[in-house]
């Protein structure tokens, strides 16, 4: 272990294991089945306790609780685990607890920004490349997609999955399922169209673009029934791979799918 990069006032405890190259701030203290890969940056007064594993690259600032117990009733003290991938960056305050017995796992991917003030709750599945920003709260079991974007002070309800390359608005409250490459605000959420910025920056095909904004047409603003505008869609559209995903998610969807903005789905 490189002393001279863990600060003197750092409390490590023994069974932790440290990559050589890992650096902890003043007041930090990890607890004793953390597992810490390499290059990663822990600034000072963090939590990193549970049975955690933080992967190479990840920087954490100042206040974060990692690998802290379920905020469930129900747990009771089973050995359950928090994993997080590589290189993401993890802000100020911001709380991950490790699973319940239920999943047993909390999943964060790699390169993800969360941003301060951010909880992600017992058994959430974090993908790769999601942005969560300022105080963006998620509830137990929630699933995020990769590429997805939280805007600040969204809330998101227990069991919800949150579709790929989705962008939820600040203040959101989510309670049903976003489907992938939909921008959405609301209280309680609504689609408002296609994620046209964050498909382009995803280098999306033009026609693949064309086509999920036809699908969102008869998805959400054609007044089609659910089955009617999705056989629409397989009549009239190519089936690309992001279109037959869309449609998975939209079938698949136990909470249902968030409606349109100003509209009622008639199921």
């Amino acid at each position: 272990m490189g002393a001279n990069k863990i600060d003197k006032t750092a409390v490590i405890s023994e069974g932790a294991f440290l990559a050589d190259d890992v650096e902890v701030g003043p007041f930090t203290v990890i607890g004793p089945k953390v597992k810490i890969g390499s290059s990663v940056k822990i600034a000072n007064s963090c939590l990193i306790d549970g049975n955690t594993t933080i992967g190479a690259g990840c920087k954490i600032y100042s206040g974060a609780v990692i690998g802290s117990i379920p905020q469930d009733l129900k747990y009771d003290g089973e050995d359950t685990k928090l994993v997080i991938g590589e290189n993401n960056i993890i802000r100020e305050y911001t709380t991950i607890n490790i699973g319940t017995i239920e999943m047993g796992i909390t999943k964060v991917g790699s390169n993800n920004l969360i941003m301060a003030y951010s909880h992600i709750a017992h058994d959430c599945t974090i993908g790769d490349n999601c942005v969560l920003a300022n105080a963006a709260t998620l509830a137990g079991h929630v699933k995020i997609e990769d590429r997805a974007v939280i805007g600040g002070l969204v809330a998101i309800h227990q069991f919800t999955t949150v579709g790929k390359l989705s962008i939820i608005g600040g203040c959101s409250k989510v309670v049903q399922d976003i489907p992938p490459f939909a921008t959405c605000d609301g209280h309680p959420a609504r689609v408002y169209g296609l994620n046209l910025v964050g498909l382009k920056r995803a280098q999306a095909a033009s026609g693949t673009i064309s086509d999920l904004k036809a699908a969102f047409k008869y998805l959400f603003f054609s007044g089609l029934n659910k089955a009617n505008a999705i056989e629409k869609i397989q009549g009239t559209l190519s089936q690309s791979p992001e279109l037959t995903y869309l449609l998975d998610f939209i079938r698949t969807s136990s909470r249902g799918i968030a409606r349109a903005v100003n509209t009622e789905w008639n199921e």
